[in-house]
């Protein structure tokens, strides 16, 4: 039979097991992410990112770009100067995109 000091002991240790396991099972609040179409290029080209973050691509030239997915998952359409897209990476996976009016304008985005 245990004494008082011991069950005090064995609830002190379940809870302190129970709060490290609910610590290393939160994960992380989405976060935003910025991709600049600049000078005929995505800036930055490769970016990694959890399930659940935005990723924001905003059109910083004169001339009109578009995020496409190669795999066609995602399209942002036309973006005109001065316009952005948002798009929620959910499924974890490489994605490499272009834009379809500058085919040589590439990026990767990597969830994880």
């Amino acid at each position: 039979m245990m004494n008082r000091m011991s069950r005090h002991t064995a609830a002190a240790m379940l809870v302190a097991a129970v709060v490290v396991a609910s610590a290393s099972c939160t994960r992380q609040a989405p976060r935003s992410h910025v991709v600049l179409m600049k000078d005929i290029t995505f800036q930055p080209a490769e970016l990694t990112v959890s399930p659940g973050d935005t990723i924001v691509w905003e059109n910083k030239d004169f001339v009109p770009h578009t995020a496409t997915a190669r795999d066609a998952s995602w399209d942002s359409k036309t973006l005109n100067a001065d316009s952005s897209w948002r798009y929620v990476a959910e499924k974890p996976g490489r994605y490499d995109y272009y834009c379809i009016f500058h085919p040589t304008m590439r990026g990767t985005i990597e969830v994880r």
